[in-house]
C-alpha cells in the first residue's frame, strides 16, 4: 500500500462515517464496522475500563463510553502494547480553550512530545493561542510538521481524526481533510522546527495514547489498524 490513500480507503471511510451517523454517532465504543473489521481494525477503547492501558489512568475518567481527561489532571494514558507502522481512527470533543494531544511511537514514560511523537489536539480558534507557532496548531506534528491552517476541529462537537504513520511518513486527516502530510526525517533534517532535539521521531515502534494538559477534552470509538510490510 502507497502512503498516499487509494480511493478504496477513502469509500471505506466515508461509509463508516455515515454508519455512525444513522444512529447519531452513539455505537457503543467497542464496536466497529464491517468494513473496518474487514480491513482489519480493532479498537483498543472498550467503552468500559481502562483494560490495555498504563500510564495516568488517575487523570482521566470512563463517561457515558468516552475517555474524559479530568480538569486539572490528565497527563500520558498509553497502550501498554507498541505499535510500529498503523492507522489509528479516534474521536474527540474539545471544550473551548481546550489542548491535549495524541501520542505515537511513545515510550512508557518521559516528554512523549521528544522522545516520541505528538499529534496536537487544540481548539485553535481561542484567543490565548493567537501567538502560537505554526506546529502548535491543531493536528501539527509537534515540533516538527505544521498543519494546514484552513481546517480546524469543531468545539463541543464531536471530530473524527485519522493518524496515518508507516515507515517515515505520517499523514492526519481531520473530519476527511488531509491536514498533514509530511516526513520525518525531511522534518529533521535541517534540524526541528522547534529548536528542540528530538530522538522520540527516530523511532520505529512505540505506544499510542493521550497526552492530556488539564481541560476536559473526551475522546471515544479508539481504533487501529497495524501494517505489515506486505501492506506497504
Amino acid at each position: 500500500m502507497s502512503f498516499r490513500s487509494h480511493v478504496s480507503r477513502y469509500v471505506l471511510r466515508t461509509i463508516c462515517l455515515m454508519s455512525l451517523a444513522l444512529v447519531g454517532g452513539n455505537l457503543p465504543a467497542e464496536d466497529l464496522c464491517p468494513e473496518e473489521k474487514a480491513a482489519g481494525f480493532v479498537s483498543i477503547f472498550d467503552g468500559k475500563t481502562f483494560t490495555g492501558w498504563t500510564g495516568a489512568t488517575d487523570g482521566y475518567e470512563i463517561v457515558d463510553g468516552t475517555i474524559r481527561c479530568i480538569p486539572g489532571q490528565g497527563g500520558n494514558l498509553l497502550t501498554q502494547k507498541e505499535y510500529a507502522d498503523f492507522i489509528l481512527r479516534v474521536e474527540f470533543k474539545l471544550s473551548a480553550g481546550g489542548n491535549n494531544g495524541i501520542g505515537i511511537r511513545a515510550p512508557e514514560k518521559g516528554h512523549v512530545a521528544t522522545e516520541g511523537i505528538e499529534i496536537q489536539i487544540l481548539d485553535n480558534t481561542a484567543e490565548k493561542y493567537n501567538t502560537i507557532a505554526p506546529y502548535q496548531f491543531h493536528g501539527s506534528v509537534y515540533g516538527l510538521i505544521p498543519s494546514k491552517r484552513e481546517h480546524t476541529p469543531k468545539v463541543n462537537e464531536w471530530n473524527q481524526q485519522e493518524v496515518e504513520c508507516i515507515d517515515r511518513k505520517i499523514a492526519v486527516r481531520l473530519n476527511g481533510k488531509v491536514i498533514v502530510e509530511g516526513d520525518l526525517d525531511e522534518a529533521l533534517k535541517n534540524g526541528a522546527m522547534d529548536g528542540r532535539e528530538h530522538p522520540g521521531a527516530k523511532r520505529t515502534a512505540g505506544r499510542v495514547g493521550l497526552l492530556g494538559h488539564d481541560d476536559p477534552v473526551q475522546f471515544r470509538h479508539i481504533r487501529i489498524r497495524e501494517i505489515t510490510d506486505g501492506q506497504k
